[in-house]
Formats: C-alpha cells, sequence, structure tokens
C-alpha cells in the first residue's frame, strides 16, 4: 500500500463499507481513527481506515501533512502546490489500492477528512470516475475551484462542518466551499457548530453519524 496506518475492522467481522478519515496538518492516522471506536457500534459492517499523509510535517516532525503551508512553514507557494498535486496523486492511487485489497468497491466507500484532510476529501473525492458513497468535512476548504468544474467527475453527497469560532480556517470557508459546491451541481448539507473552535464538536459528529448511516448507506 502507498499509504499506510491504523484501523478498525467492522464490529460484525463481516465489512460491506469503509469509513476513511483523512487527519489534518501535523496529525497522524491516530487522530481521528477513535472517532471509528466511538460511532462502530452505529456501523457494525464498516471498516475504519485513517492513513498517515505521505510527508513528515516541517513543523511537527512528529505528525504528517499532506502539503506544507507557506505561512505556517515558511514554505514556498510552489512548493505547497507541488506537494498538494503529488499527495492528491497518491490518495486517489491509494484509494484504488484500498478498494482492490478490501474488495470493497468505491461506491460503498466514504471519505471524513478533518481540515487538511478536507481539502483533500473534496479535491480527490469528486474527481474519481466512480462515485464515492459520501464525504464529511469538518473544518476545511474547498481548494481550487476554478478548476472543479472542468475536472469534476462524480457528485457524492456532501457534508461540511465547520466551528463558528475556529481560528485556523476561517468559518467562513463553509459557505464558500457550500457555493463552490452548488456551482456544480452539488447541494451540500451544512452544519455550523456554536463556539467550537478548529475540532470536533459532538453535534458536528451526530450530524456526520447521521449522515453517513443514512446518506451513504453505510
Amino acid at each position: 500500500m502507498s499509504l499506510s496506518g491504523p484501523r478498525l475492522d467492522a464490529e460484525s467481522g463481516e465489512a460491506s463499507s469503509l469509513v476513511i478519515f483523512l487527519h489534518g496538518y501535523g496529525a497522524d492516522g491516530n487522530d481521528l481513527i477513535g472517532i471509528g471506536s466511538a460511532i462502530a457500534s452505529h456501523l457494525p459492517n464498516s471498516t475504519f481506515l485513517a492513513p498517515n499523509a505521505p510527508d513528515r510535517c516541517t513543523n511537527n516532525p512528529m505528525g504528517f501533512q499532506w502539503f506544507p503551508i507557506p505561512w505556517m512553514d515558511g514554505s514556498t507557494e510552489e512548493q505547497m502546490n507541488a506537494g498538494f498535486d503529488a499527495s492528491a496523486q497518491k490518495l486517489d492511487h491509494w484509494l484504488d489500492e484500498v478498494s482492490n485489497a478490501e474488495a470493497i468497491p468505491l461506491e460503498r466507500i466514504a471519505l471524513v477528512g478533518f481540515s487538511q484532510g478536507t481539502m483533500m476529501s473534496l479535491h480527490v473525492g469528486l474527481r474519481k470516475a466512480r462515485q464515492l458513497a459520501g464525504i464529511v468535512g469538518f473544518s476545511g476548504r474547498l481548494l481550487r475551484p476554478e478548476t472543479l468544474d472542468a475536472e469534476i467527475k462524480s457528485r457524492p453527497p456532501v457534508l461540511l462542518v465547520h466551528g463558528d469560532q475556529d481560528e485556523v480556517v476561517p468559518p467562513e470557508s463553509l459557505a464558500l466551499a457550500r457555493d463552490g459546491l452548488a456551482e456544480v451541481g452539488i447541494t451540500a448539507q451544512t452544519h455550523m457548530s456554536s463556539g467550537i473552535g478548529h475540532g470536533i464538536a459532538p453535534d458536528g459528529l451526530g450530524m456526520a453519524l447521521g449522515f453517513l448511516k443514512e446518506r451513504a448507506s453505510l
């Protein structure tokens, strides 16, 4: 496998779907796999995967990054774009690898991203020819919306969740992402968690679980 990280096998012992968590800048797969433990009983036929991003984080060598962030680590815009493109390609290929290895079609795979992980989920997920079960994005952005209309290949259900006190990724990023998706024919569900910064609140997690159970049919 081109990416690796923690996993939780389906509680039922017979997985028919996958939920894949994509972590944020400077974290790793362990940062989100605990969410799988919290919701596993509600999705007994789902296996949970949380791959580490491809590169060690410049600011936190103990963690990983999907791409560098110039205003946080001193990288250039060219390095940021190159890192983003390389990670997007790796994630795209890894999703196909996982689908084949687990014998679960892409239509039964949902992505759940946080921050940078949301950016990767939206970018890669909407460019898969075979439609994913769904995408949940916490505290993220829709990157490169100007290219999406020409590059979109599928329109999975999308849920966007953000904290209204987010000090890292501005709360207005939710509306910008929602509007960008609407321009290509995706009506995203949205939820703003009151009094929450750059994190995942219980109400947002509840929304995500309901989305995965109902819209993604996991």
